[in-house]
């Protein structure tokens, strides 16, 4: 027997009109290099509509992919919408990728335009002609005072906008493809990710629970994590889906500003990667704000890092895990009843945990090799594995030899995690970046998130380098506060009594900065090499 309900397309168009319908008086705050501009969901909804009729006037494919090339921004937004709601392949490019990554991308993804901002029209500009598909570049002015070259290739955002004519938004096919992002490359070429309209409605409710996002029509949100990576946590869908107003920090990405639209704008959700917070927190120190939550993810949270904004800000950072290949956001460290009157030591720590995974995506650990499951105990690790309406199933025209999933149907993540008897997830580190030495495991994340709980210590990485003994042995690299001095014995006292002897690095160095990525995690590639060179005791 089956069920006898409506079968109703889950796409972004239906996200857009409830939109539309009924949260027109919703606010979009936008902090541009030209100053701050504002708009309301029903003004920002009428130039969406123009929007693709703009993308029809160039003549852009049924299904050609729509390049963006910016920062967080209601016209970032007003693409977000308007290129899936018409059929077409939202395509956002990461500004802070090398630049043959870039050419990369937008070759391998056939971008056929690309939306950018002016203030990052520099980087964009010098690669166009070796952006084999792509015919024109339309610039949004930012306000930034780049020069924009004369070129017949480029076309001016607002211009083509009131020229255009609104059009009506119908897709039918659930399973189309709505947008795409590609993995920040850490190794080998970047991979493509596809999100169907599908997936993107389900996430849009998976992160609207209260055991994740939970907004609602009454929170201001802001998204720190980028429009241009990993779809912005699902904010820029969620948000407006909920009714809740927006506020966006463009190019002006520096601490103190986004510490003063957090206080000015009246936010009560953001979200970000760790080192942004750290640079924070000093800015919003004792102030009076209305944050609820501050999620924080892209890499393990410091235990610290959490346990100082609950003493100096009033609220604890909120760690989600995720991934590009799970839409991104998969799972949430919420604390649950059981620890309500735990101590405060304890709740941190479960605070540091990726936790239960939303509704919506299951999780399993494995040996990698023999996909043999292994005990929710906390104390056995294995590859965390996930599947879920959300979760991608196959990367993008990929490279020979690369598969995202295993032949039992579930996406191999390449985190080492432990679960405890709840299922709550714990990770324990990336697969290449686990230390073997003398045939056991050591965990660089807990090792880092030890280091850091040091008080002198702003940041640290753990990397493992060649031992003629012992295979790898660790070492810290460390970042002190301004201002701080500290020697090697000194960090070592520290970690007795935290980690196991064996664990103890090697060697301690003291460096400037950690290298990251694009999207702001900490580049240990980078780490290795720099040190590989690097002369251990034996």
């Amino acid at each position: 027997m089956r069920g006898l309900m409506q079968d109703t397309p889950l796409t972004v168009d239906a996200i857009f009109r409830h939109v539309e319908q009924h949260y027109g008086d919703g606010t979009i705050v936008t902090n541009n290099p030209g100053g701050v501009t504002r708009a309301t969901y029903a003004e920002w909804a009428q130039r969406t509509r123009r929007l693709g009729g703009v993308l029809d006037t160039l003549g852009i494919s049924a299904d050609g992919r729509v390049g963006t090339f910016g920062w967080n921004s209601q016209r970032h937004l007003e693409l977000y919408f308007a290129a899936p709601c018409t059929g077409r392949v939202l395509h956002t490019l990461n500004v802070r990728l090398f630049p043959e990554q870039l050419t990369y991308i937008a070759n391998h993804a056939e971008d056929e335009v690309i939306f950018v901002d002016r203030s990052v029209l520099q980087i964009l500009w010098p690669l166009i002609d070796t952006m084999k598909t792509v015919k024109q570049v339309v610039v949004m002015d930012d306000g930034a005072g780049t020069e924009i070259p004369d070129d017949a290739r480029i076309l001016d955002y607002e211009t083509l906008l009131a020229d255009a004519e609104p059009v009506d938004f119908h897709v039918t096919d659930e399973w189309r493809a709505a947008s795409m992002c590609y993995t920040s490359g850490t190794t080998g070429n970047p991979k493509g990710v596809v999100y169907s309209h599908r997936s993107t409605f389900l996430h849009t409710m998976g992160v609207l629970m209260p055991n994740a996002f939970g907004l609602g029509v009454n929170d201001v949100a802001m998204p720190v994590v980028p429009m241009f990576h990993a779809n912005a946590w699902g904010i820029a869908q969620a948000a407006p889906a909920a009714g809740a107003s927006l506020v966006m920090p463009g190019a002006m990405m520096q601490p103190e500003a986004l510490a003063m639209l957090i206080l000015e704008e009246g936010v009560t959700f953001t979200a970000g990667v760790p080192t942004i917070w750290q640079g924070v927190l000093p800015h919003l120190a004792g102030k009076q704000h209305r944050l609820r939550d501050i999620g924080c993810g892209g890499s393990a949270v410091p235990k610290a890092l959490s346990e100082a904004y609950r003493e100096q800000v009033g609220i604890p950072i909120l760690q989600a895990w995720g991934m590009t290949e799970t839409h991104p956001v998969a799972s949430s460290g919420i604390l649950p009843p059981r620890y309500q009157d735990a101590d405060d030591e304890t709740k941190a720590t479960q605070r540091a945990r990726a936790g239960i995974p939303f509704l919506g995506v299951e999780a399993r650990i494995v040996d990698s090799d023999t996909l043999e499951p292994q005990p929710w105990d906390d104390k056995a690790t294995g590859e965390l594995q996930v599947r879920g309406p959300w979760c991608a199933q196959e990367y993008y025209n990929p490279d020979a030899g690369v598969e995202l999933t295993t032949p039992d149907g579930w996406m191999k993540t390449g985190d080492v995690a432990a679960m405890d008897e709840f299922g709550s997830v714990r990770i324990a580190d990336r697969t290449k970046d686990l230390i073997k030495s003398g045939g056991e495991w050591i965990s660089s994340v807990d090792l880092e998130n030890a280091i850091m709980s040091h008080p002198k210590v702003k940041e640290a990485a753990v990397v493992g380098i060649p031992h003629p003994k012992w295979d790898e042995r660790p070492l810290a690299c460390v970042v002190l506060n301004e201002g701080e001095s500290a020697t090697e014995e000194e960090i070592l006292e520290h970690l007795k009594p935290l980690v196991a002897k064996w664990w103890m690095p090697e060697a301690v160095e003291f460096i400037d900065e950690v290298p990251k990525t694009s999207v702001g995690k900490f580049s240990k590639k980078d780490l290795r090499s720099r040190f590989a060179e690097y002369e251990l005791k034996s």
